[in-house]
Parts: C-alpha cells; sequence; structure tokens
C-alpha cells in the first residue's frame, strides 16, 4: 500500500491499495489515523471507518474482482467541516440506481447487498461517477 500526499498538501491523502481483502485492516488504520487528525468523535470514527472499509472492500471484491493487478485508489479530502472520500477501482462499474433495495422482503434474508444502503446511512452525501467505478462520499463536521 502507497500513501502519496499529494503536493505535500496536508489535507489531500492518496492512497493505492491491492486488490486483496487481506488490505482492510490496513484501511482501517488509515481511516482511524485520519479521524484522529480530525478529532472526530468516537461515533464519526467508527461510521467513517464502516463506510470507508465497506467502500474499498466492494471495490476489491466486486469492482476489481480481487485481482491482486489490480489496485483501489483511496483519496481523502479533509476540509474545515467535511471530509470528502473517493475510492476508485479499475473494475467495469455498474449502475446505481439498479442495486435492490436490501429493505424488501425478498432481499432481508441475503447475505450481501447492504454495503451500498449503509454508506449511504453513514454519510451525509454519496454519489457515483465514472460509470459506477467511482464512489464520493462526504461526511459532515457541523452537525
Amino acid at each position: 500500500m502507497y500513501n502519496s500526499p499529494m503536493k505535500k498538501n496536508k489535507k489531500h491523502f492518496k492512497y493505492l491499495i491491492p486488490s486483496k481483502r487481506t488490505q482492510l485492516p490496513k484501511v482501517e488504520k488509515i481511516t482511524n489515523s485520519i479521524a484522529k487528525k480530525m478529532k472526530l468523535s468516537e461515533e464519526q470514527t467508527d461510521n467513517l471507518s464502516i463506510a470507508v472499509t465497506e467502500a474499498v472492500g466492494n471495490a476489491i471484491v466486486h469492482g476489481n474482482k480481487e485481482n491482486p493487478r489490480k489496485k483501489v485508489t483511496l483519496v481523502f479530502q479533509l476540509k474545515k467541516n467535511e471530509i470528502d472520500i473517493s475510492v476508485k477501482d479499475e473494475g467495469k462499474g455498474f449502475e446505481p440506481q439498479e442495486l435492490s433495495n436490501p429493505l424488501d422482503p425478498e432481499n432481508i434474508m441475503k447475505e450481501s447487498g447492504r454495503g451500498i444502503y449503509i454508506l449511504k446511512s453513514l454519510m451525509d452525501e454519496v454519489h457515483f461517477t465514472e460509470g459506477g467505478t467511482k464512489i464520493n462520499f462526504t461526511m459532515n463536521l457541523s452537525h
């Protein structure tokens, strides 16, 4: 995993992550260090950690199909009252509007399919771009 803060800007952090599930504990550590830097509460730290780990896990498993030659790009942009995060994979992408609702009765017992729903419930904004290969989400710190 590579850390390359861009332009020596201590508010912008970029990481290239190999597409292996074994990287997820490292992603959690990175996220916790960002949370500490931003002086987040325990609840905010937990929410950020869950959201980032879920997004990166989805990129590894669903986007890059756990192909270790493919990378996931994780970027944190730290601002006074918010944290902007983006996660990009090298997969084929998907249509976010075609995701099934995990709360529908036929989906309630499924073991997967809740990640994006959870992410949307924890973050203030969630957007998909680049054909579904990139997710951008924001945690507002002013409330």
